[in-house]
């Protein structure tokens, strides 16, 4: 038999699903957890002036080294820590992976957690290990560490907080499980860490940490800050670690108009830092809304989303999206997920539209 082009895809990748991202066009958009606010006016015109003399004739800085000066500057990065600039977390996931000394390593998560972690290790053919969580999304440790000591995993990653669950595992259980897969890395997803302000939690615990716990890695992105169309995301680590990651990376990842946004955005990171702090007066006002039905079960978060559990829930979704507005839908996705719906914290605007559209579908399901 004739051999088709597509043939030479690998049965793994054909046996893959892309990752689906549904059209928002005429929606009000709560499924992709962004920062719905614009720019304040006079920022904008400061921005368009940079961009004006942009070199956009010449190859970006492949080091980045702008930006990630200021990033170390806002995030508190040492001099002494490693750093490296990705294209969204996303490339950083794959950069890890590829760099893993051998192919059969296992890779390791808790589930449900963020889904790129098992595509990628599927892309790359690497074996991946689900770990559940407890039934209220809190770590099993006792089972984390069974698995560990049973896949000696290459690569752990724990995103904190947790999505889609805005759990926000404990650090001294995190420390455990460091160790414990030691000398395998365990890399902390810091990607909703704006939004934590739970008291008592110190938000730069594992980052301060990073590259001075060997095996520690921290990523965050400014996606969620409210820069997503720009896709950048870093890694802090141990020097030694984050060096040999800079191989992997492919050159000029970061092109020159992204850097210069973000590069002048952060110097204005206290306009960021105040519509973090409004999500989270929205997130309190839109549990406590989704708390009086009592066919609802919401779970505390410590992101700019919202879990909620609500009975024929993919009737819910769909009733929503009829009424124009998108949230995100978890029914099949896990058991531990079953009737499960996220809802992005957007504006007071759109958040009162959600809440207002949700009182007219939620009779009709009891």
């Amino acid at each position: 038999m004739t051999k088709k082009p597509t043939d030479l895809i690998r049965p793994a990748i054909q046996a893959l699903s892309a990752y689906q991202v549904p059209d928002a066009t005429g929606y009000i958009k709560l499924d992709a957890m962004e920062n719905p606010y614009a720019w304040p006016p006079e920022l904008t015109k400061q921005w368009q002036t940079l961009l004006a003399d942009a070199a956009v004739n010449r190859y970006p800085d492949p080091q980045a080294t702008a930006l990630a000066s200021i990033l170390r500057e806002v995030m508190g990065i040492q001099d002494d820590q490693g750093l490296i600039l990705g294209n969204g977390s996303d490339e950083l996931i794959q950069l890890l992976m590829m760099a893993v000394n051998d192919s059969s390593a296992s890779i390791m998560s808790v589930d449900p957690t963020f889904v790129m972690y098992e595509m990628i290790a599927g892309w790359l053919k690497m074996p991946y290990v689900n770990v559940p969580l407890a039934p209220d999304y809190t770590l099993d440790l006792a089972l984390m560490l069974e698995k560990i000591r049973e896949h000696k995993p290459a690569i752990m990653f724990l995103a904190w907080p947790n999505n889609p669950t805005g759990t926000l595992f404990s650090p001294a259980e995190i420390d455990v499980i460091i160790e414990a897969v030691y000398p395998g890395w365990v890399v902390v997803d810091e990607a909703y860490t704006p939004f934590v302000n739970e008291e008592g939690i110190d938000r730069q615990y594992f980052l301060n940490r990073a590259g001075h716990v060997e095996n520690l890695l921290v990523m965050r992105t400014l996606s969620k800050l409210g820069l997503a169309g720009l896709r950048i995301g870093l890694l802090t680590g141990a020097p030694a670690l984050v060096q040999a990651l800079d191989k992997v990376r492919l050159p000029y990842n970061l092109n020159v108009l992204g850097q210069l946004t973000a590069t002048f955005a952060l110097q204005h990171i206290a306009v960021f830092n105040e519509q973090a702090d409004q999500l989270c007066e929205q997130r309190a006002w839109m549990m406590k809304q989704l708390a009086k039905w009592s066919n609802i079960s919401v779970w505390p978060s410590q992101a700019n989303f919202l879990l909620f559990r609500i009975k024929n829930a993919q009737q819910c979704h769909q009733k929503l999206l009829e009424d124009g507005v998108m949230i995100k839908s978890l029914v099949g996705h896990n058991p531990l997920l079953t009737d499960c719906l996220r809802v992005t914290v957007g504006s007071p605007e759109e958040n009162q539209r959600f809440i207002e559209s949700l009182s007219e579908i939620v009779p009709a399901l009891v």
